[in-house]
C-alpha cells in the first residue's frame, strides 16, 4: 500500500450478529478501520447461529479483519467496561431488535452523552419506529414483504426467493454507506449522529425500477423469469452444449443480434418491429431465437456476439466464476493467513481505490482472542484486566 488505509484510526465497536450487521462492519474493516467484535464470554448464551460454526466458510468470510473482545453486557461491570471504551470509539454498530439496546442502556441517546462525536448505526428488520418495529426480521421474510419474491421466478411459478441474502447484504452495505457519510459530516460539525436502516428499507430500495413502475405508472410488476421485465429480447437461450444470456436492448443492438444470428426474417417480421411489439410477442420471438442459438456452442456464440457488440455471456456456477480469467484478473478471491498454518481464500471487495486498496489483513478471530490487548489500548491496566477475567466479566 502506498498510503494509509482510508479508515485507519477509526475505532468501530461491533455488536452485530448473523449477517446484515457483520456485512456493514466487514466493509469498514476491509478499508482499515479498527473493528472490535464485542462477543459474549465463553459459556454465555451464544445466540448468533454463525458463531456456532466459527470455523465455517460463512463466518470466516464475514468476520475477517476484526478482533474479538468478550464482554458480559448483562452485568454492571461489563456495561461499565463497554461505556469506557465507547467514550473513546468513533462508531458503534448494532442489529438488536429495537428496544433491546434501551434495556441494556447502550442506545444512542445514552452513549452520545458520554461521547457526543459517536456515530451510532442500527440495522433492524422493519425499522426503529412504526407499527412493525418489534417484528423479528430475517432475510427471506423481508424478501417477501419487500416485494422481491413477487418479481422473481418464472411466470405463474409462485413466489421465489433470490439465491443470495439480498435483504441482509444490501442493508449491511447501506449501513456502511451511512456510517461513512456520518463520519464525513462529523469533520465539519464535530457531532455524531444515529444512522438507521432496516432490511425492509433496503429491500424496497433495491426494487429500484420495479418500484418506480408502480409509483409512477401504477403498474404492478409480475414474474418474468429469465426474461427482462421490459427489454426484450433479454433472457436465457439454449445452445448446442448449454445456455447463454443475451441482452439485445434497443434498436441498434437488436439489428446487430439478428445480423449475427444470420436471421434477417426476424428483422422483417412486423411482430418484432419495435421494442413494444417485441415485448408483447416475447414468447414467439424467444422460440425463434432459440432455434438459431441451438446450432452452435456457447463458446462460439459468446465470441461471435461479443465481436458484434451484442451483450451476452455464459451462465457460470460458483466454481466457474472463480475460474473465469476476468474474475481472476480483478482479484475477487483474496488470501489471508489463518493462525500461521494455512492460507484462506475469501471474497475480495467489489470496488477498488487506486492508492489505498482494501486488504485482507487478518483471519477471523478466535472468541475473546484480543480481549487483553484491546482493553490495554483503551487504558485498562493489567491488574484490572486480570480482575475482570477472574470475575468472568470478559
Amino acid at each position: 500500500m502506498t498510503a494509509a488505509a482510508p479508515l485507519k484510526g477509526i475505532r468501530v465497536l461491533d455488536l452485530t450478529r448473523v449477517r446484515s450487521g457483520p456485512t456493514a462492519t466487514r466493509q469498514l474493516g476491509d478499508w482499515g478501520a479498527n473493528v472490535i467484535k464485542i462477543e459474549i464470554p465463553e459459556g454465555g448464551n451464544q445466540k448468533d447461529h454463525l458463531s456456532k460454526k466459527r470455523e465455517g466458510s460463512d463466518f470466516m468470510n464475514l468476520q475477517r479483519n476484526k478482533r474479538s473482545l468478550t464482554i458480559n453486557l448483562k452485568s454492571e461491570e461489563g456495561l461499565a467496561v463497554f461505556r469506557k471504551i465507547c467514550s473513546q470509539a468513533d462508531v458503534v454498530v448494532e442489529n438488536f431488535r429495537p428496544g433491546v439496546k434501551q434495556r441494556l442502556g447502550i442506545d444512542y441517546e445514552s452513549l452520545s452523552k458520554i461521547n457526543p462525536g459517536l456515530i451510532y448505526a442500527s440495522i433492524s428488520g422493519f425499522g426503529q419506529t412504526g407499527p412493525d418495529r418489534d417484528r423479528p426480521g430475517f432475510d427471506q421474510i423481508l424478501q417477501g414483504v419487500g416485494g422481491l419474491m413477487s418479481v422473481t421466478g418464472l411466470p405463474g411459478q409462485g413466489p421465489v426467493r433470490a439465491g443470495i441474502p439480498v435483504a441482509d447484504l444490501s442493508a449491511g452495505l447501506l449501513c456502511a454507506m451511512g456510517i461513512l457519510l456520518a463520519l464525513l459530516e462529523r469533520q465539519r460539525s464535530g457531532k455524531g449522529q444515529w444512522v438507521q436502516t432496516s432490511l425492509l428499507q433496503a429491500m424496497v430500495f433495491m426494487l429500484d425500477f420495479q418500484a418506480s413502475r408502480w409509483l409512477v405508472e401504477r403498474e404492478i410488476p409480475e414474474q418474468a423469469g429469465n426474461n427482462h421485465p421490459t427489454s426484450i429480447p433479454t433472457g436465457v437461450f439454449e445452445t448446442l452444449d448449454g445456455q447463454i444470456n443475451i441482452a439485445a436492448v434497443g434498436k441498434e443492438i437488436w439489428v446487430r443480434l439478428c445480423n449475427t444470428l444470420e436471421a434477417p426474417h426476424l428483422l422483417e417480421n412486423p411482430d418484432y418491429a419495435d421494442s413494444d411489439l417485441r415485448s408483447e410477442n416475447r414468447n414467439a420471438l424467444n422460440r425463434e431465437i432459440g432455434l438459431v442459438t441451438k446450432t452452435r456452442t456457447s463458446e462460439e456464440w459468446v465470441r461471435l456476439l461479443n465481436q458484434s457488440g451484442v451483450p451476452c455471456g455464459r451462465i457460470h456456477n460458483v466454481r466457474e466464476v472463480f475460474e473465469d480469467p476476468q474474475v481472476r484478473h480483478l482479484g475477487m478471491a483474496g488470501e489471508v493467513e489463518e493462525s500461521g498454518t494455512r492460507k484462506l481464500e475469501l471474497v475480495s471487495q467489489g470496488f477498488t481505490l487506486e492508492r489505498t486498496p482494501s486488504r485482507l489483513r487478518t483471519a477471523p478471530p478466535r472468541l475473546g482472542e484480543h480481549s487483553r490487548e484491546i482493553l490495554e489500548e483503551f487504558g485498562f491496566t493489567s491488574e484490572e484486566i486480570t480482575q475482570l477475567r477472574n470475575e468472568k466479566v470478559i
